[in-house]
Protein backbone atom coordinates (compact mmCIF):
# COMPACT_ATOMS: atom_id res chain seq x y z
CA UNK A 1 0.00 0.00 0.00
CA UNK A 2 1.40 3.34 -0.93
CA UNK A 3 2.08 6.55 1.52
CA UNK A 4 -1.18 8.21 -0.01
CA UNK A 5 -4.00 5.50 0.29
CA UNK A 6 -2.49 4.92 4.03
CA UNK A 7 -2.78 8.48 4.84
CA UNK A 8 -6.44 9.15 2.92
CA UNK A 9 -7.71 6.16 4.95
CA UNK A 10 -7.36 7.64 7.89
CA UNK A 11 -4.25 7.86 10.79
CA UNK A 12 -4.94 7.65 13.85
CA UNK A 13 -1.11 8.72 15.13
CA UNK A 14 0.69 10.50 13.35
CA UNK A 15 5.19 10.45 13.74
CA UNK A 16 6.78 13.17 15.38
CA UNK A 17 10.43 14.18 14.15
CA UNK A 18 11.78 12.85 16.70
CA UNK A 19 10.09 9.56 16.22
CA UNK A 20 11.25 9.02 12.58
CA UNK A 21 14.46 9.94 13.39
CA UNK A 22 14.84 7.43 16.35
CA UNK A 23 13.81 4.70 13.70
CA UNK A 24 16.05 5.89 11.21
CA UNK A 25 18.99 5.98 13.81
CA UNK A 26 17.95 2.22 14.52
CA UNK A 27 17.81 1.46 11.42
CA UNK A 28 21.01 2.75 10.49
CA UNK A 29 22.99 1.37 13.11
CA UNK A 30 21.59 -2.27 12.75
CA UNK A 31 24.43 -4.53 11.29
CA UNK A 32 21.33 -7.04 10.09
CA UNK A 33 17.70 -6.81 8.90
CA UNK A 34 15.09 -6.40 11.95
CA UNK A 35 11.84 -6.71 12.36
CA UNK A 36 8.91 -3.99 13.54
CA UNK A 37 8.73 -5.49 16.83
CA UNK A 38 12.69 -5.10 17.51
CA UNK A 39 12.51 -1.72 16.40
CA UNK A 40 9.71 -0.84 18.73
CA UNK A 41 11.90 -2.64 21.34
CA UNK A 42 14.56 -0.21 20.75
CA UNK A 43 13.18 3.28 20.55
CA UNK A 44 12.89 5.33 23.49
CA UNK A 45 9.35 5.85 23.92
CA UNK A 46 6.43 3.89 22.86
CA UNK A 47 5.06 3.50 19.63
CA UNK A 48 1.75 2.64 17.88
CA UNK A 49 1.88 -0.39 15.45
CA UNK A 50 -0.04 1.72 13.13
CA UNK A 51 2.31 4.69 13.20
CA UNK A 52 5.34 2.43 12.95
CA UNK A 53 4.16 1.14 9.83
CA UNK A 54 3.59 4.86 8.59
CA UNK A 55 6.98 5.78 9.28
CA UNK A 56 8.58 2.22 7.48
CA UNK A 57 6.30 3.08 4.48
CA UNK A 58 7.58 6.56 4.34
CA UNK A 59 11.33 5.36 4.38
CA UNK A 60 10.06 2.89 1.87
CA UNK A 61 8.83 5.20 -0.45
CA UNK A 62 12.02 7.33 -0.09
CA UNK A 63 14.65 4.77 -1.04
CA UNK A 64 16.12 4.87 2.36
CA UNK A 65 15.30 1.34 3.41
CA UNK A 66 14.53 -2.27 1.88
CA UNK A 67 11.64 -4.51 3.60
CA UNK A 68 12.04 -7.82 2.81
CA UNK A 69 10.95 -10.98 4.28
CA UNK A 70 14.59 -11.40 6.90
CA UNK A 71 13.47 -7.94 7.88
CA UNK A 72 13.91 -3.58 7.51
CA UNK A 73 17.38 -2.87 6.25
CA UNK A 74 18.85 0.71 5.91
CA UNK A 75 20.36 1.03 2.47
CA UNK A 76 20.70 4.76 2.04
CA UNK A 77 24.18 5.99 1.58
CA UNK A 78 24.44 9.71 2.52
CA UNK A 79 28.63 9.69 1.53
CA UNK A 80 28.91 12.59 -1.02
CA UNK A 81 31.72 10.74 -3.23
CA UNK A 82 29.10 8.10 -3.83
CA UNK A 83 26.82 10.34 -4.73
CA UNK A 84 29.38 12.09 -6.90
CA UNK A 85 30.53 8.66 -8.50
CA UNK A 86 26.56 7.73 -8.86
CA UNK A 87 25.75 11.04 -10.99
CA UNK A 88 28.68 9.89 -13.43
CA UNK A 89 27.54 6.58 -13.91
CA UNK A 90 26.27 5.25 -17.20
CA UNK A 91 22.34 4.46 -17.11
CA UNK A 92 21.65 1.02 -18.67
CA UNK A 93 18.29 0.26 -19.36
Amino acid sequence: MSLTKTIEKGVLHYPTLKTVLGVENILKEANAPINKEEIKRRLETKIHHMTLNLIIEYLEESGKIFVGKEGIQWTFNEDPKFKKLFDKAVQVR
